[in-house]
């Protein structure tokens, strides 16, 4: 832990906060601990830094405190070999959201009030102390297998596969069928992915499988799939058809498969000749049997309004008992309910557009009615849905899609809200409805981890089954370090962004190889050393550490301890926060690093002089960002709370909160991530996890006699810095309500 601190002061960050102040109070309350206390009038000159490094070989520091702007700005220019360093945050969370109680803003240049100092050296305070509580992370050696393992041999998979190879790692690349191609083997032509993006064109398959197993790097296994996945990232142990490799990371580009064609009953398919899916249609294209002259393409079918349409198959399961004769398969005359798909995307679009073209190449006297709830075409594609609506033959309209009837030997689609204006009905000879693309990774395990987590990816209910961490943050990113997924089984797309897919997921994959070989973590964390220490002479072996890990990261040995992985964990903490007996700690962040943090923040006697104390646990992610952001668009904030930055709300241990209370702090805030089904936190379940742990604290808190409103959880978004003053000053208007912390001294 860091013995010898070096303190600097920026004074071109400080505003008014008195910087000699506060250099004569560290030097007064740590005394040899702190044998290097400077004032620089910028402390991001090149010349301010030389000489920091001077005093760090003169005075033998192990650690630098630098007192100015957040951590977050000019984080790259305070770095100094094998010493620490904490930036302790005195601009933007200080000097520039300081105002007085009664509201006002002292002017620049005056001199700073009482309040402004305590803040200051509260932080100054906290951050000496936190670097008191810190070791240099010392990772354990690693050294990585430099093979990838690609699952599917589809598009993404095989494009995964030769980005792979061409930066010298070799491959085993993984399909399940009896040869490469996947679902693109079923196509006759791709939407153009070429200039002038107007027209489709053949797909070039066979020249991808071609260059792939003929490269010397790749070794291709077929009828196969991955039977179990052992061990750590950089370390793999994947069994495929009865054989064991050795692999570092893992692309996951196992593709999709077409949703239960049952659900597409209330459209009349299966009941009614010529109503088929697109994936079907696609195949008739490829065959050359495109018979029908009049098809109606439907897009988005979600919004079906109404009609004479059959019900879906469950709800005429519900209706088979009631007393009211029903004619033979129910009709339902209030679609609203029954869904096709609980989400759309531009693939629907593409796809409508393409077979409407097949259409006009296969018959001169062709009619394509292409009827929409919403026609999304991104970028470049906005060439090709241009030349449709020029094409002699298309016609497209915005509609509701009210029914499906057979008439006459044809079929009769009846159709609202048109861009006609009104209620129409379309006599066709074959109706075609979107396929719904279902993951992989929807019911199987695909991957079948040997985890104590189980052999699948947890949650996936969260993302309609699709393998995916967080479309806004972390692309690529599944529930499992290691494993990177790409192409339709992260999301649906389209053969370009398959392929942009896949190569962003091998860069991850290989990333993920060199970082394991270094010992320090991926996004979100990249480049960080720690991991979590263990002290099992007093685990209990309760096994929270390992059920509430996001990532898996922890198993048990044969005596049922948590085994740690260390290549798995993302040093997110929620281990630690879990951990009742603080067995759990990491040598740059622990327990005992933030509570003796709060143990320094001055508390005054009485809080009707002095005013209250309220602490904000902070989410690194989101929410500290979200407070500098408010800082420097001229927000301000109470002049009574301390905010200490935590790496996740996943990783606040009640101990803490405790803490505060005996201190006397008079209320804690958690400001971190949203949490729920439109969850954005980094770390995918921090945010819940500790709302759940809040509801433990409430009821300790009430036991104790203290109102357990004191601690709450608020939720924010990056963007929503805006929001963060109101919900700090609205929490403290209730301290003040409630008055001082009955608990204080205990």
């Amino acid at each position: 832990m860091a013995e010898k601190i070096g303190v600097y002061f920026d004074q071109s960050a400080l505003g008014i906060i008195d910087a000699e102040e506060l250099s004569t109070g560290v030097s007064k309350k740590f005394g040899d601990a702190c044998p290097v206390v400077k004032i620089f009038p910028v402390l991001a000159a090149s010349s301010a830094r030389e000489e920091i490094k001077k005093d760090i070989v003169e005075h033998e520091l192990d650690g630098i405190a630098i007192c100015g702007s957040s951590p977050r700005v000019d984080w790259d220019i305070y770095e100094f070999e094998n010493v620490l360093v904490e930036r302790i945050n005195l601009r933007e969370q200080c000097a520039m959201t300081y105002k007085n109680p009664d509201g006002t803003i002292p002017a620049a240049g005056g001199t700073a009030p009482e309040l402004l100092m305590a803040m200051a050296k509260d932080y100054v305070t906290m951050g000496i102390v936190k670097l008191q509580k810190t070791s240099v992370p010392a990772p354990p050696e690693f050294e990585s297998v430099k093979t990838i393992l690609v699952l599917g041999g589809g598009w993404a998979g095989l494009t995964a596969a030769k980005q792979a190879a061409d930066y010298g790692y070799n491959v085993i690349l993984v399909e399940k069928d009896a040869q490469l191609g996947g679902k693109a083997l079923n196509m006759l032509k791709t939407v153009p992915l070429t200039f002038p993006y107007e027209e489709a064109h053949d797909t070039g398959l066979e020249a991808k499988i071609e260059e792939v197993t003929a490269h010397e790097n790749v070794k291709v296994v077929l009828n196969a799939t991955v039977e179990k996945l052992a061990g750590t990232p950089g370390q793999y142990t994947a069994q495929v058809a009865g054989q064991e490799y050795s692999i570092g990371a893992v692309v996951l580009a196992a593709g999709w498969k077409p949703m239960d064609n049952e659900l597409l009953a209330p459209l009349g398919y299966g009941s009614m000749p010529n109503v088929v899916t697109s994936a079907e249609y696609e195949l008739l294209a490829r065959d050359g049997k495109l018979d029908a002259k009049r098809v109606a393409f439907i897009v988005n079918t979600e919004n079906v309004t109404g009609g004479d349409i059959y019900a879906a198959p469950e709800e005429a399961e519900e209706t088979a008992d009631s007393d009211e004769e029903k004619p033979e398969g129910y009709v339902h005359d209030d679609l609203e309910s029954v869904r096709h798909l609980a989400y759309s995307s531009y693939v629907n679009s593409m796809i409508a557009l393409k077979h409407a073209n097949y259409l006009c190449d296969a018959h001169e006297d062709a009619r394509a009615y292409v009827l929409y709830d919403s026609m999304v075409v991104p970028g470049i594609h906005e060439r090709y849905y241009k030349a449709a609506q020029d094409r002699l033959g298309i016609m497209m309209s915005k509609a509701d899609i009210k029914g499906i009837t057979e008439e006459g030997g044809s079929l009769l689609v009846s159709a609202g809200n048109t861009l006609m204006g009104e209620d129409v009905e379309i006599p066709v000879d074959m109706v075609v409805l979107p396929t719904g693309i279902v993951p992989a990774t929807a019911k199987d395990p695909v991957m079948n981890f040997e985890y104590r987590q189980g052999p699948a990816f947890p949650d996936l209910d969260l993302f309609d089954g699709f393998a995916d961490s967080n479309y806004i943050c972390f692309p690529y990113e599944t529930r499992r370090t290691g494993v990177y997924a790409a192409g339709c089984v992260r999301q649906p797309m389209m053969m370009d962004a398959v392929e942009e897919d896949a190569i962003g997921a091998t860069m991850k994959a290989i990333q993920c190889v060199e970082a394991a070989n270094h010992g320090v973590s991926v996004h979100p964390r990249s480049g960080d050393l720690s991991y979590p220490v263990f002290n099992f002479v007093r685990c209990t072996q309760c096994k929270r550490c390992t059920e509430e890990c996001p990532f898996g990261a922890l198993d048990d040995d044969e005596k049922g301890t948590p085994l740690p992985n260390f290549s798995r964990c993302r040093r997110c903490g929620t281990c630690m926060g879990a951990c009742p007996e603080r067995v759990i700690s990491f040598d740059n962040y622990s327990v005992d690093q933030i509570g003796s943090m709060i143990r320094e923040i001055d508390v005054p006697d009485d809080m009707e002089v002095g005013g209250p104390r309220v602490l904000i646990l902070a989410c690194e992610n989101d929410a500290y960002p979200a407070l500098d952001m408010a800082a420097i668009r001229g927000k301000s904030w109470s002049p009574y709370v301390r905010i200490i930055p935590v790496r996740c709300l996943g990783s606040v241990n009640a101990i803490w909160v405790a803490d505060a209370m005996s201190k006397g702090i008079d209320g804690v805030m958690l400001l971190g991530c949203k949490y729920g089904d439109d969850y954005q936190c980094h770390f995918v379940k921090g945010s819940e996890i500790c709302n759940r742990r809040k509801e433990n604290i409430a009821e300790t808190l009430e036991r104790l006699g203290v109102e357990p409103d004191r601690v709450e959880q608020y939720e924010v978004a990056i963007d929503e810095y805006d929001k963060v003053p109101g919900m700090i000053d609205g929490f403290m208007d209730m301290v003040f309500e409630k008055g001082p912390n009955p608990f204080k001294g205990y």
